[in-house]
Protein backbone atom coordinates (compact mmCIF):
# COMPACT_ATOMS: atom_id res chain seq x y z
CA UNK A 1 0.00 0.00 0.00
CA UNK A 2 1.02 3.48 -0.48
CA UNK A 3 1.60 5.92 2.05
CA UNK A 4 -1.90 7.59 0.94
CA UNK A 5 -3.38 4.29 1.12
CA UNK A 6 -2.12 3.95 5.18
CA UNK A 7 -3.23 7.61 6.06
CA UNK A 8 -6.59 7.14 4.03
CA UNK A 9 -6.78 3.56 5.99
CA UNK A 10 -5.98 4.72 9.67
CA UNK A 11 -8.33 7.62 9.24
CA UNK A 12 -11.21 5.52 8.46
CA UNK A 13 -10.33 2.82 11.15
CA UNK A 14 -10.63 5.75 13.69
CA UNK A 15 -13.51 8.04 11.70
CA UNK A 16 -15.82 5.07 11.96
CA UNK A 17 -14.61 3.68 15.00
CA UNK A 18 -15.68 6.79 17.50
CA UNK A 19 -19.57 6.95 16.07
CA UNK A 20 -20.35 4.38 18.95
CA UNK A 21 -19.08 7.15 21.14
CA UNK A 22 -20.40 9.65 19.90
CA UNK A 23 -24.28 8.52 20.01
CA UNK A 24 -23.71 7.58 23.58
CA UNK A 25 -23.11 11.36 24.20
CA UNK A 26 -26.08 12.36 22.20
CA UNK A 27 -28.60 10.03 23.44
CA UNK A 28 -27.89 10.81 26.67
CA UNK A 29 -29.89 13.96 25.77
CA UNK A 30 -32.34 13.58 23.23
CA UNK A 31 -34.38 10.57 21.36
CA UNK A 32 -32.69 8.16 18.78
CA UNK A 33 -34.68 9.53 16.62
CA UNK A 34 -33.72 12.94 16.81
CA UNK A 35 -30.05 11.63 17.11
CA UNK A 36 -30.84 10.05 13.53
CA UNK A 37 -32.01 12.70 11.92
CA UNK A 38 -29.66 15.10 12.73
CA UNK A 39 -26.66 13.08 11.77
CA UNK A 40 -28.43 12.62 8.39
CA UNK A 41 -29.67 15.51 7.75
CA UNK A 42 -26.25 16.99 8.25
CA UNK A 43 -24.78 14.13 6.16
CA UNK A 44 -26.82 14.86 3.19
CA UNK A 45 -26.58 18.78 3.17
CA UNK A 46 -22.70 18.01 2.84
CA UNK A 47 -22.90 15.39 0.32
CA UNK A 48 -25.84 16.66 -1.55
CA UNK A 49 -24.10 19.26 -3.55
CA UNK A 50 -21.07 17.40 -4.38
CA UNK A 51 -23.67 14.92 -6.03
CA UNK A 52 -24.99 17.01 -7.99
CA UNK A 53 -22.02 18.67 -9.46
CA UNK A 54 -20.43 15.10 -10.23
CA UNK A 55 -23.93 14.40 -11.89
CA UNK A 56 -24.30 11.17 -9.47
CA UNK A 57 -27.70 11.75 -9.11
CA UNK A 58 -29.13 10.54 -12.56
CA UNK A 59 -29.83 7.37 -13.63
CA UNK A 60 -31.67 6.68 -9.53
CA UNK A 61 -35.12 6.71 -10.36
CA UNK A 62 -35.77 4.16 -12.12
CA UNK A 63 -34.17 1.94 -9.46
CA UNK A 64 -36.10 3.86 -6.47
CA UNK A 65 -37.81 0.64 -4.73
CA UNK A 66 -34.03 -1.07 -4.49
CA UNK A 67 -32.68 2.51 -3.07
CA UNK A 68 -35.77 2.58 -1.36
CA UNK A 69 -35.25 -1.13 0.53
CA UNK A 70 -31.40 -0.33 0.63
CA UNK A 71 -32.41 2.91 3.04
CA UNK A 72 -34.15 1.11 5.56
CA UNK A 73 -32.01 -1.94 5.81
CA UNK A 74 -29.06 -0.03 5.63
CA UNK A 75 -29.12 2.89 7.32
CA UNK A 76 -33.16 3.84 8.73
CA UNK A 77 -33.58 0.75 10.44
CA UNK A 78 -29.94 -0.04 11.88
CA UNK A 79 -28.95 3.90 12.67
CA UNK A 80 -32.34 4.03 14.98
CA UNK A 81 -31.82 0.46 16.41
CA UNK A 82 -27.88 0.84 17.54
CA UNK A 83 -29.21 4.31 18.67
CA UNK A 84 -31.44 3.02 20.72
CA UNK A 85 -29.38 -0.01 21.93
CA UNK A 86 -26.56 2.71 23.51
CA UNK A 87 -29.39 4.01 25.77
CA UNK A 88 -28.68 0.55 27.49
CA UNK A 89 -25.09 -0.67 26.52
CA UNK A 90 -21.82 0.91 26.65
CA UNK A 91 -20.34 2.63 23.82
CA UNK A 92 -17.58 -0.09 23.28
CA UNK A 93 -19.80 -3.08 23.61
CA UNK A 94 -22.03 -2.06 20.46
CA UNK A 95 -18.92 -1.17 18.44
CA UNK A 96 -17.60 -5.08 19.46
CA UNK A 97 -20.89 -6.57 18.70
CA UNK A 98 -20.96 -4.10 15.22
CA UNK A 99 -17.73 -6.58 14.57
CA UNK A 100 -19.55 -9.64 13.66
CA UNK A 101 -21.19 -7.79 10.20
CA UNK A 102 -18.47 -9.75 8.01
CA UNK A 103 -19.22 -13.48 9.78
CA UNK A 104 -22.68 -12.93 9.56
CA UNK A 105 -22.00 -11.17 6.08
CA UNK A 106 -20.23 -14.03 4.84
CA UNK A 107 -23.08 -16.63 6.11
CA UNK A 108 -25.64 -15.23 4.07
CA UNK A 109 -23.94 -14.90 0.41
CA UNK A 110 -23.40 -18.69 1.46
CA UNK A 111 -27.01 -19.42 2.27
CA UNK A 112 -28.65 -17.38 -0.20
CA UNK A 113 -26.05 -16.66 -2.91
CA UNK A 114 -24.37 -19.68 -3.18
CA UNK A 115 -20.63 -18.03 -3.80
CA UNK A 116 -17.44 -19.27 -2.93
CA UNK A 117 -18.66 -22.27 -0.65
CA UNK A 118 -16.49 -22.57 2.66
CA UNK A 119 -14.04 -24.67 2.88
CA UNK A 120 -13.32 -26.44 6.56
CA UNK A 121 -10.75 -23.77 7.65
CA UNK A 122 -13.55 -20.72 6.61
CA UNK A 123 -16.02 -23.08 8.57
CA UNK A 124 -13.92 -22.90 11.55
CA UNK A 125 -13.06 -18.98 11.50
CA UNK A 126 -16.82 -18.57 11.50
CA UNK A 127 -17.26 -20.64 14.56
CA UNK A 128 -14.22 -19.11 16.55
CA UNK A 129 -16.17 -15.33 15.66
CA UNK A 130 -19.20 -16.31 16.79
CA UNK A 131 -17.87 -17.93 19.69
CA UNK A 132 -15.80 -14.33 20.57
CA UNK A 133 -19.78 -12.73 20.12
CA UNK A 134 -20.54 -15.12 22.64
CA UNK A 135 -17.94 -14.72 25.22
CA UNK A 136 -18.96 -10.78 25.48
CA UNK A 137 -22.40 -11.51 25.59
CA UNK A 138 -22.14 -14.27 28.61
CA UNK A 139 -19.60 -12.13 30.52
CA UNK A 140 -20.05 -8.26 30.32
CA UNK A 141 -24.18 -8.65 29.41
CA UNK A 142 -26.35 -8.30 31.97
CA UNK A 143 -30.11 -9.86 31.31
CA UNK A 144 -31.58 -5.97 31.28
CA UNK A 145 -29.70 -5.26 28.16
CA UNK A 146 -30.63 -8.27 26.37
CA UNK A 147 -33.22 -6.24 24.48
CA UNK A 148 -30.35 -4.28 23.60
CA UNK A 149 -28.13 -6.58 22.40
CA UNK A 150 -31.03 -7.92 19.90
CA UNK A 151 -31.90 -4.56 18.83
CA UNK A 152 -27.81 -4.93 17.96
CA UNK A 153 -28.72 -7.77 16.30
CA UNK A 154 -30.69 -6.58 13.91
CA UNK A 155 -27.96 -3.65 12.77
CA UNK A 156 -25.60 -6.73 12.17
CA UNK A 157 -28.50 -8.43 10.11
CA UNK A 158 -28.98 -4.92 7.83
CA UNK A 159 -25.30 -4.28 7.41
CA UNK A 160 -24.62 -7.43 6.20
CA UNK A 161 -27.90 -7.55 3.83
CA UNK A 162 -27.07 -3.64 2.22
CA UNK A 163 -24.11 -4.82 0.82
CA UNK A 164 -25.78 -7.78 -0.84
CA UNK A 165 -28.55 -4.99 -2.24
CA UNK A 166 -25.81 -2.99 -4.19
CA UNK A 167 -24.32 -6.07 -5.51
CA UNK A 168 -27.29 -7.28 -7.01
CA UNK A 169 -29.47 -4.19 -8.08
CA UNK A 170 -27.69 -1.11 -7.35
CA UNK A 171 -24.23 -2.27 -8.71
CA UNK A 172 -24.40 0.22 -12.17
CA UNK A 173 -25.35 2.97 -9.87
CA UNK A 174 -22.69 6.11 -8.55
CA UNK A 175 -22.05 4.96 -4.97
CA UNK A 176 -22.21 8.75 -3.44
CA UNK A 177 -25.62 9.31 -5.63
CA UNK A 178 -26.65 6.14 -3.73
CA UNK A 179 -25.57 7.45 -0.36
CA UNK A 180 -27.03 10.90 -0.78
CA UNK A 181 -30.89 9.40 -1.84
CA UNK A 182 -30.57 7.13 1.55
CA UNK A 183 -29.36 10.12 3.91
CA UNK A 184 -32.23 12.15 2.41
CA UNK A 185 -34.83 9.78 2.76
CA UNK A 186 -33.79 8.50 6.65
CA UNK A 187 -33.42 12.40 7.17
CA UNK A 188 -36.91 13.27 6.07
CA UNK A 189 -38.28 10.09 7.65
CA UNK A 190 -37.14 10.71 10.98
CA UNK A 191 -37.66 14.88 10.72
CA UNK A 192 -41.38 14.53 12.04
CA UNK A 193 -39.76 12.68 15.19
CA UNK A 194 -36.69 14.13 15.39
CA UNK A 195 -36.76 18.15 14.88
CA UNK A 196 -38.44 18.24 18.48
CA UNK A 197 -35.19 17.36 20.32
CA UNK A 198 -33.48 20.84 18.66
CA UNK A 199 -35.94 23.45 19.98
CA UNK A 200 -34.91 22.32 23.30
CA UNK A 201 -31.67 23.21 25.03
CA UNK A 202 -28.54 21.43 24.91
CA UNK A 203 -25.74 21.22 25.70
CA UNK A 204 -22.17 21.71 24.19
CA UNK A 205 -21.15 18.41 24.32
CA UNK A 206 -24.18 17.09 22.61
CA UNK A 207 -24.84 19.36 19.95
CA UNK A 208 -20.73 18.58 18.84
CA UNK A 209 -21.53 15.03 19.37
CA UNK A 210 -24.67 15.26 16.60
CA UNK A 211 -22.34 17.76 14.51
CA UNK A 212 -19.69 15.25 14.42
CA UNK A 213 -21.93 12.57 13.50
CA UNK A 214 -22.99 14.24 10.78
CA UNK A 215 -20.06 16.10 9.82
CA UNK A 216 -16.95 13.77 10.32
CA UNK A 217 -18.39 10.13 10.55
CA UNK A 218 -20.88 10.62 7.67
CA UNK A 219 -20.16 12.56 5.57
CA UNK A 220 -16.38 12.93 5.31
CA UNK A 221 -16.33 9.46 6.30
CA UNK A 222 -17.73 7.94 2.92
CA UNK A 223 -15.41 10.72 0.76
CA UNK A 224 -12.58 9.03 2.49
CA UNK A 225 -13.84 5.64 1.99
CA UNK A 226 -14.52 6.14 -1.59
CA UNK A 227 -10.91 7.41 -1.88
CA UNK A 228 -9.80 4.24 0.10
CA UNK A 229 -11.38 1.94 -2.40
CA UNK A 230 -10.18 3.72 -5.67
CA UNK A 231 -6.18 3.80 -3.67
CA UNK A 232 -6.36 0.18 -2.20
CA UNK A 233 -8.67 -1.81 -3.74
CA UNK A 234 -12.55 -2.88 -1.96
CA UNK A 235 -10.66 -6.04 -0.49
CA UNK A 236 -8.16 -4.09 1.37
CA UNK A 237 -10.89 -1.31 2.11
CA UNK A 238 -12.87 -3.84 4.10
CA UNK A 239 -10.05 -4.78 6.77
CA UNK A 240 -10.86 -1.85 8.92
CA UNK A 241 -13.67 -3.35 10.20
CA UNK A 242 -11.23 -5.06 12.02
CA UNK A 243 -9.70 -2.21 13.61
CA UNK A 244 -12.90 -0.31 14.25
CA UNK A 245 -14.03 -2.05 17.59
CA UNK A 246 -10.63 -1.82 19.12
CA UNK A 247 -10.77 2.04 18.37
CA UNK A 248 -14.42 1.77 19.73
CA UNK A 249 -13.35 0.10 23.10
CA UNK A 250 -10.42 2.46 23.55
CA UNK A 251 -12.60 5.39 23.19
CA UNK A 252 -15.11 4.16 25.56
CA UNK A 253 -12.51 4.18 28.01
CA UNK A 254 -10.49 7.21 27.81
CA UNK A 255 -13.66 9.71 27.46
CA UNK A 256 -16.48 7.84 29.59
CA UNK A 257 -14.14 5.58 31.52
CA UNK A 258 -16.48 2.40 30.32
CA UNK A 259 -14.71 -0.78 31.49
CA UNK A 260 -12.19 -2.68 29.26
CA UNK A 261 -12.71 -6.27 30.86
CA UNK A 262 -10.67 -9.40 29.50
CA UNK A 263 -14.48 -10.39 27.67
CA UNK A 264 -13.88 -7.55 25.62
CA UNK A 265 -10.12 -8.18 25.22
CA UNK A 266 -10.54 -11.90 24.08
CA UNK A 267 -13.96 -10.93 22.44
CA UNK A 268 -12.07 -8.65 20.55
CA UNK A 269 -9.51 -10.81 19.65
CA UNK A 270 -11.49 -14.14 19.09
CA UNK A 271 -13.43 -12.06 16.63
CA UNK A 272 -10.52 -10.24 14.59
CA UNK A 273 -9.28 -14.03 13.83
CA UNK A 274 -12.67 -15.62 13.01
CA UNK A 275 -13.68 -12.54 11.01
CA UNK A 276 -10.00 -12.59 8.50
CA UNK A 277 -10.08 -16.82 8.59
CA UNK A 278 -14.02 -17.07 8.04
CA UNK A 279 -14.33 -14.34 4.92
CA UNK A 280 -11.35 -14.74 3.46
CA UNK A 281 -11.61 -16.07 -0.38
CA UNK A 282 -9.56 -18.54 -2.09
CA UNK A 283 -6.48 -17.86 -3.75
Amino acid sequence: MTTRGWILFAAMAVIWGVPYLLIKIAVGEMPPASVVFGRTAIGALVLLPIAIARGSLRGLLPHWRALVVYTVVELGAPWFFLTDAERHVSSSLAGLLIAAVPLTSAVLVWVFAGDDRPDLSRVGGLLLGFVGVGLVVGFDVSGSELGAVAEIALVVIGYAVGPMIIARRLSDLPTIGVVVVSLVLTALAYAPFGVAAFTTPLSARAEIAVVALGLVCTALAFVLFFRLIAEVGPSRATVITYFNPAVAIVAGALFLQEPVTPAKVAGFALLAVGSYVGTRRRA
